[in-house]
């Protein structure tokens, strides 16, 4: 059975044209902490009808050489279970740091506290109070300390107090729909879970909204996610499943939802990043440099994806447009629970070695190319931060939670050992970008 797809990006609308407006210089930002803004950084403002256009041209207020450095590390490779991770599928932090972490291999919910103290496992497999049958991506804290876990085995989110006991379940997930995009919680406490349309239509069709839920459990309104691009696809057919997936490093459609409820959205074929609240909307954009995509690079990901798409049709072969010769402008887009943008860049491509790999296997492909983890950290008034280099092994799934200068994520090393780490922005050193 084919699963929703959390983003799908087939359906194409018209563009409104933009008009050029007169730019104005916008009065530099100082930074937070002994450091002053780089004296290079030159930004204009520029207003697109009711549009406030904040431009960096260049330069940052936190300077280059920001990075993310470990205060706390959650795993290991053998040692206590309860420190033992199998299959992450979600991340959450309550306001006090408490690390909650759901892990689909057991499943369970571990808690750990702010400084990486295993706290409790809540949980178990099952249909009962304060169980699950397939937790997802959905995790989320509300400001009164209830942790909600997205159950759509049991079409349910399940509803836990801080201290563990299981307080109730609400029905409003459709049964069957996992989702590895995440819940998103508002400032005023609405939950904001993915859900599919119009699923009685074909695959390539299906439109993605979000179910508004209020902190008592009644679902407020579904709302539709920004669709307006069509990202180039490559599809394959069986007898009984189908398999939609984008051309590999085509400029695709991202979108977040903020704390304060709006969406940040973005088509990554070009640098711009909108926020699109409502009476007063504010698009970001930022002068870069392309990054070309490698022959090597091209090669590996034109054989991922064949082997990938076999598994639906044993003899799929390439039906889309090529792999372009650019990456896109931003690979992903996330937001703090300050308000904060993060955009997840793309960069060189790096060639090394694949010590797994099996040139006697036929399924196996080798991979020898990878690239940095960097991130561009803009304020929610277009303000641009600065660009900080992540750690390699730095996934960004499930998702990393971002809480001002800290960034909590799930990391994988040579081993497939997942861990947790909390990071820290710090500033100085190889800017990475």
């Amino acid at each position: 059975m084919v699963q929703p797809s959390p983003r799908p990006s087939v359906r194409r609308h018209d563009r409104a044209a933009v008009l050029v407006a007169a730019l104005a210089t916008l009065p530099l930002v100082q930074a937070c902490g002994d450091a002053g803004p780089d004296p290079g950084l030159q930004v204009v403002r520029d207003t697109v009808a009711d549009t406030v256009v904040v431009r960096t041209l260049s330069g940052s207020v936190w300077g280059p050489g920001a990075r993310l450095v470990p205060e706390v590390e959650i795993g290991v490779l053998e040692g206590a279970d309860e420190y033992m991770f199998g299959s992450i599928a979600s991340l959450a932090v309550a306001a006090d740091g408490t690390i909650y972490v759901m892990d689909r291999q057991i499943p369970a919910l571990r808690v750990y506290d702010a400084d990486g103290t295993y706290r409790a496992t809540w949980g178990r497999e099952g249909g009962g109070p304060g169980e699950f049958a397939q937790p997802d991506g959905g995790l989320a804290v509300l400001s009164d300390g209830r942790v909600l876990i997205r159950d759509p085995g049991n079409a349910r989110i399940q509803v836990y107090g801080p201290d563990g006991t299981a307080l109730d379940t609400w029905p409003v997930v459709p049964g069957g729909f996992s989702s590895s995009n995440p819940m998103y919680r508002t400032v005023d406490d609405v939950l904001m879970t993915p859900t599919v349309m119009d699923l009685e239509v074909d695959i390539t069709e299906w439109r993605t909204g979000l179910i508004r839920i209020d902190a008592q459990g009644n679902v407020l309104d579904t709302v539709p996610v920004p669709d307006v691009h069509e990202t180039p696809t490559i599809e394959a057919r069986s007898e009984n499943s189908a398999s939609i997936n984008t051309v590999p490093l085509s400029p695709g459609e991202h979108w977040s939802v903020h704390p304060d409820g709006f969406f940040v959205h973005g088509v990554a074929d070009r640098y711009a990043v909108s926020l699109l609240r409502e009476g007063d909307p504010l698009r970001i954009e930022r002068e870069t440099d392309p990054v070309p995509v490698t022959a090597g690079e091209k090669r590996q990901a034109r054989a991922l994806t064949t082997r990938d798409m076999r598994s639906t049709d044993p003899n799929w072969r390439w039906n889309g447009p090529d792999i372009p010769d650019t990456k896109p402008a931003f690979r992903n887009l996330y937001t703090g629970s300050d308000g904060r943008i993060w955009v997840m860049r793309y960069g060189a491509g790096i060639e090394g070695e694949d010590a797994d790999y099996d040139p006697d296997d036929p399924d196996d492909v080798e991979r020898r190319w990878s690239e940095p983890v960097l991130f561009d950290v803009f304020e929610d008034d277009g303000t641009f931060l600065g660009t900080v280099a992540a750690p390699p092994e730095l996934s960004p799934y499930p998702p990393p939670v971002f809480r001002g200068d800290e960034v909590i994520a799930v990391t994988r090393d040579d081993l497939g050992v997942q861990r947790v780490v909390r990071y820290r922005v710090t500033q100085g050193g190889d800017e990475g970008a």
